[in-house]
């Protein structure tokens, strides 16, 4: 059975006001009547309901953060740094995985503000503004993760993308490297395409360079493992001599399919690189190389941002945080 204020009340022999003081504001009751409401509130069992009272206040003391992969370490870095940065204040986080699915992100941005969450952070999967504008509009700060509002109609917390791209494909030019593949998809993500991008800036730089593009249905370790098995049943002469994939999941699932068969081997015959610097990327068979982001901070900066846009009740100014992209390299990009 639920315990309710008023049965505290009434095993205290006060008014529901009394014991609704004790909680909030026991500095304005009696210190005997303290000591009887807190004897009834022990021997019965009650648990307040915190989330109701914040709720009748108007506002929580949670922050909702929608990623589009939770499996993908950096997305749990990410959400670390968050959760790190809202405790200081004495907020929770509340994680909502969309899986590259926009029915999904939708019904999370929905269940979050029937949630009366204090903001919302989001690395939302297009670029179609208008659901988050509705949001903000109706009272509930948002904050970009992991993607740029380069109109500065909302705050955001990034890294540049296109340099990172452009980063990763410069250094395998410069090993000597000419027939460059992309590994990465649905563009529909910015992310994607804007890492794209920043390859295509770099071959343009290189006359005799070439890109291909294999565009995945995802960002994950079998979409790689997938892209990675059509590139090594090609002829050695047709395929890539290296391959940037869009993250670090697709990279491994790339490098375990080139290698599975012992017929490619990485990277004297095919160098590759990833992105997001993970954990895992130093511990694969052969150490990745990548493209660093720093997560942890993103995820904090978001939440600090987030926190300053709800105390200006909406008359803070929006900041746009782009942090620069760091190449990190290990034994899949070195010499031939």
């Amino acid at each position: 059975m639920v315990v309710s204020v008023r049965d505290v009340a009434a095993a205290a022999s006060v008014s529901v006001g009394t014991v609704s003081n004790v909680l909030n504001r026991p500095e304005k009751v009696a210190p005997a009547t303290v000591e009887r409401v807190l004897a009834a509130i022990e021997q019965l069992g009650f648990v307040r309901n915190d989330a109701a009272r914040q709720l009748r206040a108007g506002r929580s003391r949670s922050i909702g953060l929608v990623v589009l992969d939770v499996r993908n370490p950096f997305f749990t870095d990410v959400a670390r740094g968050a959760e790190d940065r809202a405790a200081e204040d004495g907020y929770t986080v509340l994680l909502g995985n969309t899986d590259d699915n926009a029915d999904r992100e939708a019904a999370y941005v929905d269940l979050f503000e029937e949630q009366r969450v204090r903001g919302v952070l989001i690395s939302p999967m297009t670029d179609d503004p208008a659901r988050l504008e509705r949001l903000r509009d109706r009272g509930t700060p948002v904050v970009l993760v992991d993607r740029q509002a380069g109109d500065r109609v909302f705050s955001s917390v990034a890294v540049d993308d296109v340099v990172g791209g452009t980063v990763a494909v410069r250094h395998l030019l410069e090993s000597g490297r000419r027939r460059i593949a992309f590994v990465g998809g649905p563009r529909s993500i910015r992310q994607v395409t804007d890492r794209l991008d920043g390859a295509r800036r770099a071959v343009a730089e290189v006359p005799d360079a070439s890109l291909e593009v294999i565009e995945t249905d995802s960002l994950t370790v079998l979409q790689g493992r997938a892209a990675g098995e059509l590139i090594r049943e090609r002829e050695p002469a047709e395929r890539p001599d290296a391959i940037f994939a869009a993250n670090d999941l697709l990279a491994m699932g790339v490098l375990q399919a080139l290698m599975m068969l012992g017929t490619v081997r990485v990277p004297e015959d095919i160098a590759l690189i990833g992105y997001d610097d993970i954990d895992f990327a130093r511990a694969a068979v052969v150490p990745l190389s990548s493209i660093r982001q720093p997560a942890a901070l993103i995820g904090y900066t978001a939440v600090d941002l987030l926190l300053k846009e709800a105390a200006g009740g909406g008359e803070a100014e929006r900041e746009q945080i782009v942090f620069q992209p760091e190449l990190v390299v290990r034994d899949s990009t070195r010499g031939r």
